[in-house]
């Protein structure tokens, strides 16, 4: 595993032990928006490109926590913009120099943090290179633009040092959470930075300030080619494509079983996303299969037993397409077949019908967790983690990708608005591939996991067995998740 030590002239950085790997964090919270100026010395204008889910909640809390510094932060739209009028509701306006043309507002600026989206990067890169002023600051938000340029045999501009500060939950978290931090010092999302190129020795000052200005309750150091694989790895595992295609899969067996539409969307999807989600961000994973009677309990064994072997084996594949490029392409192709016809809802079948009819009817009685569903989804995301393990990832990375991303700012969502909807308003990027590996995560549930489950599978290999379970339970996550926990601030995020 890499070094990820690094150090600050402006913030305090602590150490942490996480299972037998140091890391380096810097902690958040209000009390240190005055250092950001300190930190951003040089820094007369930040230029936020985009007005996307990141774009618009960087900038509005980038605006909120340099006021009264001698930084402006101005935002930049394409000509034409649908999003102008939006944009100038949150109070950036042409009149007051905070609004403008996008490439003019890289031309002009001492920080660019560019936030449109993937596709849109890949594309137009080289009309933003071209545009920044030599010793500027380049920011990035994901690795995305790095894996294309890769891919592409292309290069980041030089002359310029290159930054990025990637928040670990949708931009909706970050600017909610940002806000409830009014209220309690340092309630916002974590995010990782990375460092590509450090021309004058205060690039990695500039990055814990721009992480500490939007928000972020601690703050650690990975590498831009890390994120994006953890990251997009990630979306299509168990931030998203596996949340949709396990509670798709789950809802359908129940249905078969002769459970209620109703009944048969608790045991899957308000299992997943409204009992499993805040258990596991207030005690941990473990706590989840401790709260099970002894009947509970077998039932949660074997599902996790039969399934998690076939679900590493699916996310080993995952990364692998992420890792060759595969999967970068793939979004970068999307773009001219999505200006012609764009993707279609997936809110349409029977299961989020039965939703709205569950959300209706919360509050009557308190919902237990269903033992079979919660050993599917701990198996999936337990895979990740291994996954991501077996790859070199950094613990924090591991843990906030696979974890606390997932329960404190997706699966809230999701138990508000449900998983269809989440699917269907995320990113290009995030949304292309729920949709691709989704379905293949239910394949492996129908095709491979119920039948081994309930005894019935050809393969011997497949018959489940206790070791996947004891390897669960002596995990080193959860002495990771434990100490990281003690980072969180004491809120949880508010889904009006």
């Amino acid at each position: 595993m890499a070094d990820f030590s690094f150090s600050s002239r402006v913030f305090d950085v602590e150490t942490i032990e996480l299972a037998g790997t140091t890391e380096a964090i810097v902690r958040g919270g209000r009390h240190l928006f005055p250092k950001l100026p300190e930190a951003l010395a040089g820094v007369r204008q930040i230029g936020v490109l985009g007005w996307g889910p990141q774009g618009r909640a960087q900038a509005c809390n980038l605006r909120d926590s340099l006021a009264g510094a001698p930084i402006r932060v101005k935002v930049g739209l394409r000509p034409g913009s649908p999003s102008r009028a939006d944009a100038e509701t949150a109070g950036f306006r042409v009149s007051d120099g905070t609004l403008g043309d996008w490439l003019d507002v890289a031309a002009e600026s001492d920080l660019v943090l560019c936030l449109v989206a993937d596709a849109a990067q890949a594309a137009q890169c080289a009309e933003i290179f071209a545009r920044l002023r030599l010793g500027a600051t380049l920011g990035l938000s994901h690795g995305f633009l790095l894996g294309h340029l890769t891919n592409v045999g292309a290069e980041l501009p030089p002359g310029v040092d290159v930054i990025a500060v990637c928040p670990k939950g949708m931009g909706d978290s970050v600017r909610r959470l940002y806000l409830q931090g009014a209220e309690v010092n340092g309630a916002g999302i974590n995010a990782s930075f990375a460092v590509v190129q450090d021309r004058d020795g205060h690039a990695t000052d500039r990055a814990l300030a721009w992480s500490i200005a939007i928000g972020s309750p601690y703050t650690f150091q990975t590498t831009l080619d890390n994120e994006y694989r953890s990251d997009l790895v990630g979306e299509r595992a168990i931030l998203l494509g596996a949340v949709h295609g396990i509670v798709e899969s789950l809802y359908q067996r129940c249905r078969i079983a002769g459970d209620s539409p109703e009944r048969a969307f608790e045991r899957s999807c308000e299992t997943v996303t409204g009992v499993l989600a805040p258990a596991i961000s207030r005690a941990g994973l473990r706590s989840v299969p401790e709260q099970f009677s002894t009947a509970d309990r077998a039932e949660f064994d074997t599902a996790y037993a039969a399934s998690y072997r076939s679900f590493r084996e699916l996310i080993v594949e995952i990364y692998d397409e992420v890792d060759s490029g595969n999967e970068l392409r793939s979004v970068v192709l999307s773009g001219a077949r999505l200006a012609r016809s764009p993707l279609t809802p997936i809110s349409g079948s029977p299961m989020w019908a039965a939703g709205r009819s569950v959300r209706a009817r919360r509050g009557a009685a308190e919902l237990a967790a269903d033992p079979f569903t919660a050993g599917i989804f701990l198996a999936a995301m337990t895979a990740q983690i291994d996954v991501l393990v077996e790859r070199g990832h950094p613990w924090s990375e591991i843990v906030n990708e696979s974890v606390i991303e997932a329960v404190d700012s997706l699966l809230p969502y999701m138990h508000a608005r449900d998983v269809a909807y989440m699917v269907d308003n995320c990113s290009i990027t995030a949304r292309l591939g729920a949709r691709k590996w989704g379905p293949r995560f239910a394949a492996v549930l129908d095709q491979i996991v119920y039948p081994a489950a309930a005894g019935g599978s050809d393969d011997p290999s497949r018959t489940p067995d206790a070791q996947p379970v004891k390897a669960f339970l002596d995990h080193p996550v959860h002495e990771v998740l434990a100490r990281l926990a003690r980072l969180r601030p004491p809120v949880d995020i508010f889904v009006g």
